[in-house]
C-alpha cells in the first residue's frame, strides 16, 4: 500500500508526474477536479452542492471537497493506496485528511514537493497554449502541436488562456507561495516530505522522485 500527496506550484509538472507515479505503482490518481467532477455527473448529494456553487461562479468551500475527497479515498480503488494531486491545497484541508485517513487506520507515506525555479515556471505557463475543447495543453518549445496553433486531436486553434498570462501567472504563483507552500511547513517535521528538483525531462524528474522513495517502497512494474 502506498498512500502519497503531490505539492508544487503552477507549472511544476505535478499532474504529468503523478500520472506517471499512479502508473507506476498501479494506485489511483485522484485528482481534486476530476474527483469534483466525478461527484457531479454522478449525480450525489455532494456531487449536486458542489454544482450549483459552481454554477452560481462560487467556490466550493472545504467541508464539501472533504467530504468528496472522502468519498473517494473510500472507494474500493483506492484502498491499496492512491495518489492526490491538487489537495491538500491549505494547512487546513491536510488536517483533514489526516482525520480522514486515521479513521481508516491508515496514514500518508510521501508527501512529494517538485520545486521549479519562479522564473523557469513563468516561461513554462505564460507559453503555454491551451484547446478550448478538449482542454489538452502544448508549449511551443517543449511540447509544440504537430500543427502550428492547432489541436493534435481535433484540429481547434489553440488560445492562450487570460490566467497563463505572464502578469498572471506571477500573481497565481504568489497566491501558492503564500497559501499552498505553506503545507511544506505542515509535513517537514514528520519525515515524509521528499523536495524534488522539477526541472528536466519528465522521465529525469521521475527517476529522482523514485530515487528519493526507494527506501521504503517495493514498487510495481516500472515504466518501459
Amino acid at each position: 500500500m502506498l498512500n502519497l500527496v503531490f505539492l508544487g506550484p503552477p507549472g511544476a509538472g505535478k499532474g504529468t508526474q503523478a500520472h506517471r507515479l499512479a502508473q507506476r505503482f498501479a494506485i489511483p490518481q485522484l485528482s481534486t477536479g476530476d474527483i469534483l467532477r466525478r461527484a457531479v455527473a454522478e449525480g450525489s448529494p455532494l456531487g449536486k452542492q458542489a454544482k450549483a456553487l459552481m454554477d452560481a461562479g462560487k467556490l466550493v468551500p472545504d467541508e464539501v471537497v472533504n467530504a468528496i475527497v472522502d468519498e473517494a479515498l473510500a472507494r474500493p480503488e483506492a484502498r491499496r493506496g492512491f495518489l492526490l494531486d491538487g489537495y491538500p491545497r491549505t494547512v487546513a484541508q491536510a488536517t483533514a485528511l489526516d482525520e480522514m485517513l486515521a479513521r481508516r487506520g491508515r496514514k500518508l507515506d510521501y508527501v512529494v514537493s517538485l520545486d521549479v525555479p519562479v522564473e523557469v515556471l513563468v516561461d513554462r505557463l505564460s507559453g503555454r497554449l491551451t484547446c478550448p475543447k478538449d482542454g489538452s495543453t502544448y508549449h511551443p518549445r517543449t511540447n509544440p502541436p504537430k500543427r502550428p496553433g492547432l489541436c493534435d486531436s481535433d484540429s481547434t486553434p489553440l488560445v492562450q488562456r487570460p490566467d497563463d498570462r505572464p502578469e498572471a501567472v506571477r500573481r497565481r504563483l504568489a497566491e501558492y507561495q503564500n497559501k499552498t507552500a505553506l503545507l511544506t511547513d505542515y509535513y517537514k517535521p514528520r519525515g515524509v516530505l521528499r523536495t524534488i528538483e522539477g526541472v528536466g525531462t519528465p522521465e529525469d524528474v521521475e527517476g529522482r522522485i523514485v530515487s528519493a522513495l526507494r527506501d521504503n517502497l517495493t514498487a510495481g512494474p516500472a515504466n518501459p
